[in-house]
């Protein structure tokens, strides 16, 4: 064959690609941990590369591929809730999680209607297609906020803002699903003229909600006992594979959507009741690490797509309004809201403060776009997608260069030295939980 008509084969250059994407997960973290940086920025710049080259003919717009959309960035977020509820240290209780509670009852709901007011006023949408805007912008991510979250089980990084951002990211992704549904049975009403209240009311807020904790915390209870307490020559944690992880991952998940409850909010709870069966045993730690390996690939997969989608007219039907309503939802509703939310709660301003700033929106809310759009009938879809997309690119390239210099100068302000932190990151589950609360 002569060398002018040689063409790679393609699976040859999707092994290529797939061992640089894989290097690249293990090595950015390191190389990003003390640079105004975030890996996110980095996947996203690449992604926008790659698809920009004349060979790259796909073009990864969610609506074109809007299946495909739903289903892997639903697979992303419960990975990502398992990884954030097993890395929590601090024990469930409602006056220990009082920064939560606040959080979830009071910011995302305050968000939803200020988000929903700003689109029918200043974006001229419909309440129906503003009401879905608000609802898949109002929860924060769990996906992309690594860098504002606890550490690793039992390293003791877990102070105030890491635990109620984790804490929040994991909980409100559940939480937020009913204004969804609520969306979805507007928009539905609208053209059939069936009544939808009590419909809604009492299945997708009561029993979606009451079930999916119920069925979190019984599959949790499960999986605990059989990874820490049945006869010792039988344990799955004699095992050492932390791949069981991901069994009660998508177990959870599966289990709850069957009988029709939020697999987002039963994968948080079975990770919670999962690390409260053996809080300190250091299995806990394989099964974190290989949930964050796995999120962590998945997690860039799905930037790099964003990065084309970006570079394929995404932001295409965006509107002039369409860039100052996402500011207003980044500059001044998350943070307004979450101060609303923190009055009177015991913490330095520094922290209120950080902790009302870092309100991530990414993967949770392509998915929940995706999903509501998948569901129901709008005119506007194209326009949404480029909203949610130009506040989710915002929110990574905001969030993404502020966060490290911040949490750094809110370590420094409490007494930390965020270089010696960095140094013992990473010793293993056997570190003292010298910080931990």
């Amino acid at each position: 064959m002569q060398p002018s008509s040689y063409s790679p084969d393609p699976y040859i250059l999707l092994l290529t690609g797939a061992g640089l994407l894989i290097a690249l997960v293990a090595w950015l973290p390191l190389a990003l941990k003390r640079l105004p940086l975030s890996l996110p920025i980095v996947c996203m710049g690449l992604g926008a590369a790659i698809f920009s080259l004349p060979v790259v003919t796909l073009r990864p717009l969610p609506l074109d591929f809007p299946q495909i959309t739903e289903r892997f960035t639903e697979f992303v977020v419960i990975i990502a809730l398992m990884g954030a509820g097993l890395k929590l240290d601090r024990p469930f209780s409602w006056r220990k999680w009082g920064v939560t509670w606040r959080l979830l009852a009071v910011t995302m709901p305050l968000g939803i209607v200020a988000i929903t007011l700003l689109g029918t006023g200043l974006l001229g949408l419909s309440w129906v297609a503003a009401l879905l805007l608000a609802a898949s912008l109002a929860p924060t991510d769990p996906v992309l906020a690594a860098d504002i979250q606890v550490g690793p089980p039992k390293t003791g990084e877990e102070d105030e803002v890491r635990f109620g951002l984790t804490s929040e990211a994991g909980l409100n992704d559940g939480f937020a699903f009913p204004f969804v549904h609520l969306a979805i049975a507007l928009g539905l009403a609208a053209t059939t003229g069936e009544p939808w209240a009590r419909q809604w009311l009492l299945h997708n807020v009561v029993w979606e909600i009451g079930a999916g904790v119920i069925g979190g915390w019984l599959i949790g209870r499960l999986f605990g006992w059989l990874t820490f307490h049945v006869p010792a020559d039988t344990k799955l944690s004699k095992t050492g594979d932390g791949l069981i992880a991901i069994s009660a991952t998508f177990l959870s998940y599966g289990v709850t959507e069957l009988i029709q409850a939020y697999g987002f909010l039963a994968v948080f709870v079975t990770a919670l009741t999962l690390r409260r069966s053996h809080r300190d045993h250091e299995f806990n730690r394989q099964m974190h690490d290989i949930t964050e390996q796995v999120e962590r690939l998945a997690m860039m997969v799905l930037l790099l797509l964003f990065g084309g989608a970006l570079v394929s007219g995404l932001l295409g039907p965006l509107e002039a309004m369409d860039v100052v309503g996402a500011a207003i939802i980044l500059l001044i509703i998350r943070p307004l809201s979450g101060m609303i939310a923190l009055a009177g709660f015991k913490a330095d301003l520094s922290e209120k403060m950080t902790l009302a700033f870092f309100g991530i929106r990414g993967v949770g809310s392509f998915y929940y776009l995706a999903y509501g759009l998948n569901h129901m009938q709008t005119p506007v879809g194209e326009r949404l997608w480029a909203i949610v997309g130009l506040v989710a690119l915002l929110s990574i390239l905001l969030h993404g260069l502020t966060v490290t210099p911040v949490m750094r100068q809110l370590d420094r302000l409490q007494g930390r030295d965020p270089d010696a932190e960095d140094a013992t990151a990473s010793p293993g589950p056997q570190e003292p939980a010298s910080h931990m609360r």
